[in-house]
């Protein structure tokens, strides 16, 4: 059995009854045993479940004439979706023993569609950063350098699909959460249009930013997962009523009559040599493919990052309000009175960087600099959603890279707290304009720190709001051109 097959590949020995998908969860859940050790990406296996789940999926392959693609396929869920009677952390010592009584909508509705939990991925607390470092039970590993973050926040998803221990996984983005680590990885990953997914059942960080998507091998993959995993909620009113396309269906293997967009903002000061000359290269297949490349400019890119920097911790600080140790979550032994509770188990239960958003919100939308901050802040965004939309009245889709760097060591973001600003610089301008956008693997670079090694590089593709099939068949035909995302890490092979 070859762990780094596609979804595709695994689905189609499904209904051959090549495999079992009991036996197919058996094989996934002994990776898990052996590797996740060294890799830190679970947080929680659901071994249990997991085969009474995957003996359903069976029954339902037996009698099925027309199964989900997914049926019987395992996978993994960032600990930041809600899990009926699973533990749910956020990587946060206040919620080390939450378990919800309800499922999130997106698993709710992966859960239908036949696939198989393995268990809860690791994340930064909260989703506060990119490199799992700010996670209360330490950081997941990249499995091509375990010395290397495999980015954040959702680096625990990433770390697990590229080690072959997760076929996919589900993750969330407000500012790079899944294009980053998926370009650190050597993954494809795909960030929604804001409302395309509902937000129900994940807890909350940014609520105007938060969009869950997922990780996996290809583009391909990510088209049959999206179909499965958007759509309107009534749990959730910013979801929109937008049909969902057959965007497996859907997919074009050659791309003549597209416009694609090239930012020259987006090749920023400090990027990698190596990662420049990747994303040339890509830029160049898509070329090949009978893509029209035209360079365009998005002079307010360079604001994104402090328009983040200011509305997300503003949000974050109302959004933790919540976690005060009453109801559920941490509850301090050691207090006198009420006040006294909210206190200390906020100061015992919530890490440094979530106590650093939780001040900074609080400070920008106080009353005396709420004016200054915040407000301002909002209006810059407003201006970068209208730069997008008029770039997007001559183009199709941009193209860039999807982090300036490939994967730094462990401990450097740590020691770095605007790291994750710097990181995501690329990714957080789409997420404010809560555009739809997806990573994919464009080949190898040198980190600054070595260069006789090589780590992934991801070309970032970004579309029009509602434009998810443009950007799936903009991905989808660079990889029928391309092996990147064939590509994994060797020590992870037996």
């Amino acid at each position: 059995m070859n762990p780094f097959a596609d979804i595709s590949e695994l689905s189609d020995k499904l209904r051959k009854k090549e495999i079992s998908s009991v036996e197919l969860t058996k094989f996934f859940l002994q990776r898990v045993k052996k590797h996740n050790p060294a890799l830190n990406a679970y947080l929680t296996v659901t071994e249990e479940q997991a085969l009474a789940d995957a003996a359903k999926a069976d029954e339902i392959l037996a009698s099925d004439q027309n199964p989900s693609p997914l049926t019987g396929i395992p996978y993994s869920i960032k600990d930041l979706f809600c899990t009926k009677d699973v533990r749910t952390t956020a990587s946060s010592k206040i919620l080390d023993n939450y378990v919800p009584p309800f499922d999130a909508t997106a698993v709710e509705n992966i859960k239908r569609a036949g696939a198989v939990m393995l268990g809860k991925t690791n994340l930064d607390e909260f989703a506060h950063g990119s490199s799992t470092e700010t996670s209360a039970y330490g950081p997941s590993k990249n499995p091509w350098d375990v010395t290397r973050i495999p980015g954040g926040s959702s680096g625990g998803s990433a770390s697990a699909v590229a080690a072959g221990i997760s076929p996919f996984s589900l993750g969330t983005e407000t500012g790079g959460s899944i294009r980053q680590p998926a370009s650190l990885t050597g993954l494809s990953g795909w960030k929604p249009t804001y409302g395309r997914v509902s937000r129900y059942g994940v807890i909350a960080m940014t609520s105007s930013n938060d969009s869950p998507g997922a990780l996996a091998r290809s583009v391909a993959d990510l088209a049959i997962i999206a179909e499965v995993m958007s759509g309107h909620d009534p749990k959730d009113s910013t979801t929109g009523q937008h049909e969902v396309p057959e965007y497996f269906a859907n997919l074009r293997t050659d791309l003549k009559g597209v416009r694609i967009g090239v930012p020259k903002e987006y090749f920023v000061d400090g990027m990698e040599p190596d990662v420049t000359a990747r994303i040339r290269e890509a830029i160049e297949v898509l070329k090949q493919r009978g893509a029209e490349i035209v360079e365009v400019s998005l002079p307010l890119t360079k604001y994104g990052s402090l328009v983040y920097a200011i509305v997300t911790p503003a949000e974050v600080s109302s959004n933790l309000a919540r976690f005060d140790g009453i109801r559920y979550g941490h509850q301090t032994k050691d207090a006198k009175d009420l006040a006294e509770i909210y206190a200390k188990s906020r100061g015992e239960g919530f890490g440094d960087e979530a106590k650093r958003r939780i001040m900074t919100g609080t400070y920008v939308l106080s009353a005396g600099y709420s004016d200054a901050y915040y407000h301002k802040a909002q209006k810059v965004r407003r201006l970068l959603v209208n730069e997008f939309a008029q770039v997007f009245e001559s183009v199709d889709a941009l193209v860039c890279a999807s982090t300036p760097n490939v994967a730094s060591k462990i401990g450097f973001a740590k020691d770095n707290p605007l790291h994750g600003y710097i990181a995501d610089q690329l990714n957080i301008p789409a997420s404010m304009a809560g555009l739809p956008a997806l990573s994919v693997p464009c080949g190898f670079g040198a980190p600054a720190d070595d260069i006789t090694k090589q780590l992934p590089v991801g070309l970032q593709i970004i579309g029009p709001q509602w434009g998810e099939q443009t950007v799936f068949n903009i991905g989808h035909a660079y990889q029928q051109a391309t092996d990147w995302h064939k590509q994994y890490p060797k020590e992870f092979e037996e």
